[in-house]
Order: C-alpha cells, then structure tokens, then sequence
C-alpha cells in the first residue's frame, strides 16, 4: 500500500473524519484492550504463520482468478474475470477475518466470541473457526433473515453455535447487530464481539480490513502473473464493505485501476426500499463510530432494504467513506431486478451459483462491459457463493 492508506486510520481509530470511538468511557476502554492485543498477535510471528498455515490447508487459499469467457461474449466488450472467494471453505470471503477474531479470542482467553450475521455467511464462518479453536459462539441473526437463509441456519447450529433469533424493529442485520452489542455489554470482559465487516468503532473496521487484505493481495499478482498488466476496472458489492476493502486496499496506490463499490438500490432509489448509504446517506454516528448512514432528522437510523440479506445496513464502514470523500472509489447501487438478473445469468452461462450479495458486482461488470472496449478487463470480487439463496430464488422466481 501507497504510505498514505498504511497510515490508516490514525492512533484514534479515524479515516480522515469517519470511523473512532463513538462509545462509553467504561467500553472504550475494553476497545483499547483488543486494540493492543491486536497489535501484539499483528506483530507476533507464531500468530501470523498460524493464520497463513489456516489459510492455506484450511480455507484453500489462494482462491483463483476465473475467466468468465462465455459471460464475456454474452455481454460484448471488456473481459470480466471473477475473484473466487466463493470457493473457500464456508463459502465466502467472511473466513478470512472469522479465523483471525477467534485466533485473538483464544489469544485474548475470551470464553465466549458473540456475532452477529445477515446473510449467514458471517455467523457460519464464525461459528466454523469458533469450532476450530474451541471457543462457545453466540449468533444473532434476524427472524427475517433467518427465514430467508435457512440453509446458513442450519449449518449454524449444526457447528454448535447458540443462534438467537432477533425479533424486534426490521427483525434484519441492523437489529441483529444491537441485540449482539446487547449481549456483548453484559461482560466485555470476557466476551468478544467478532463484528462481520469493517464496521464498529476502533480497532474492527482496521482489525477487518487487514484480515481481509489477503484478497487484494492474491489478486494482483494473480492478475499481473496471468495478464502481464493490472486489471482496469475492479468491483465489489458494498453493506458494510468487507469484502470490497479487502480487494480494494492492495490497489489503492495503483491509480490507473478502477475502483467500483456497489450498493444495494433495492426496487429503487426513488423509494425508501434501498440500503444505498453512500449514494444517499448523510455524515452521523451509527453503532459506535461515524460513517454515513441512512437516518432521519433526529439522527435515528431508517429502515433499509436489500433482496440480499448480507446489505441490507443502514451504515458503512469508515474507510469506504473516506475513499468516497477523496475520490479514490466510485459508488454506484444496482437494483433487486438487475441483481436477480446477474444471478442467474452466471449461474446458466458459467455455473456459478453466486451469492445474492456478489451478484450485484456481476451485474455492474455486465452493465459496463458493454461501454468498454475488448481490450479492457473488469475484476469482480465473487464474495461468496449462493446456496444460501437457492430455495429463496426458487420460491422467489417460481423456479419449480
């Protein structure tokens, strides 16, 4: 990374004005804790040739780069390749920073690790690296979201994990992250709260990123090994931004390269039915740390919607917004309609099942394939995988 991003963010948790520790003193310091003890295992030679060593035999890192060639042709215009993160073991991007959270759990002697989940793939890699080092996990999950995913359900409490099904206000992620947080207050002492995304007050959106990097990493040299030249446009789909730092960080320096978040438009962002926080969200404190957020006059947040449960926040993380202010990121939403679209043209054109919540990267390289010559390349970061969503796009579409 170019030395201005390794700065990020400062002592204090801050991306420019975005990010910090929007909490009580008696918390902040309990968030001062896991800051030091994350730098120490950052540092620690044994902790990072364990994670590699996980990473590796565990996960089934490197992911690999794919060619969409068919999709390609399909659409005209710049090559589209796919980031396969969907191939890692839980089937999705979330492993990466689940193993490092339960890592320092073990390291911190923390008895229980308490999560909260959207889509499910948080809680599932939770509750899998939870299982991996022996520590007891506690999920929060939404009622809707657990009707929508009921396979990440029951591979969670397959793994053993308690699942608590949140039933209050928009019964979604938001509401699963207060009940979490809830939770997790009775004894910060010997809890940790594994936030999904790089969100959070200090250390996590910066704890999240670093774990997540390893995407970005691969990809370019996998890139540069298999093109000679980097890609000229990268994009990923953006709810609280894990998925979209962790490829977005390694490119950063690189300013010949496009970087795309995108955003859930949901049925529209002429309506209230969108979770479109970047492209229509205003500066306030959310969960304890500042971002832009989608909330009324009183600074409450408002009810947000995505047909991909893993979106559906009302915030983002800090760095996305500082990225957003600087120019370094573009923002764009795509809607439920053109999402539903791009999952399954993948699916029948390539045989990848995507994720919901990719499959809003895929249909934005669709879109601007189109406008771009051949001699172009698009990478999209495949955030995971959608068995999760196939009985509800079944139900959903009248697939029978």
């Amino acid at each position: 990374m170019a030395q201005e991003f390794l700065e990020m963010p400062d002592k204090d948790g801050f991306f420019g004005e975005f990010g910090g520790q929007m909490i009580p003193p008696e918390l902040k310091a309990v968030m001062d804790d896991i800051a030091n003890a994350y730098e120490e295992v950052r540092n620690s030679r044994e902790f990072q040739d364990e994670l590699s060593d996980l990473y590796t035999h565990y996960v089934g890192r490197p992911s690999p780069i794919f060619y969409a060639k068919r999709l390609t042709e399909r659409q005209g215009g710049a090559r589209i390749f796919l980031k396969r993160e969907d191939l890692n073991h839980t089937g999705a991007h979330k492993i990466n920073h689940c193993l490092g959270q339960a890592l320092l759990a073990k390291h911190m002697g923390k008895t229980k690790v308490i999560a909260e989940t959207g889509a499910g793939q948080h809680g599932v890699a939770m509750a899998t690296a939870c299982a991996l080092v022996g520590i007891p996990c506690e999920i929060h999950m939404g009622e809707i979201d657990i009707a929508k995913e009921h396979p990440n359900v029951t591979k969670m409490k397959i793994l053993g994990c308690n699942l608590i099904a949140v039933t209050r206000g928009t019964k979604t992620l938001k509401d699963a992250v207060d009940s979490a947080f809830e939770e997790y207050l009775k004894d910060p002492k010997n809890f940790l709260y594994a936030i999904g995304s790089v969100v959070g007050p200090h250390p996590f959106p910066k704890m999240v990123r670093d774990f997540q990097s390893i995407v970005g990493k691969e990809a370019r040299e996998q890139f540069l090994q298999r093109e000679n030249k980097l890609p000229d446009v990268v994009t990923a789909c953006v709810g609280g931004g894990s998925n979209a730092i962790g490829i977005f960080t390694e490119f950063l320096p690189d300013e010949s390269v496009k970087l795309v978040g995108i955003e859930p438009a949901g049925k529209g962002l002429d309506t209230p039915d969108h979770a479109a926080t970047l492209s229509l969200g205003t500066k306030g404190t959310l969960h304890g740390f500042k971002c832009y957020n989608l909330q009324d006059e009183k600074g409450n947040p408002l009810p947000v919607y995505s047909i991909a449960s893993g979106l559906d926040y009302p915030g983002v993380g800090p760095q996305h917004c500082y990225l957003k202010d600087i120019g370094r990121v573009q923002y764009e939403a795509i809607t439920d309609e053109e999402c539903l679209d791009a999952f399954l043209v993948l699916s029948r054109i390539e045989g990848i099942i995507p994720a919901l919540e990719s499959s809003h990267a895929v249909a934005y390289a669709m879109k601007v394939a189109k406008e771009l010559g051949p001699d172009k390349t698009i990478l999209v970061n495949l955030s995971g995988r959608g068995d999760k969503d196939a009985d509800f796009i079944a139900n959903y579409l009248g697939i029978n």
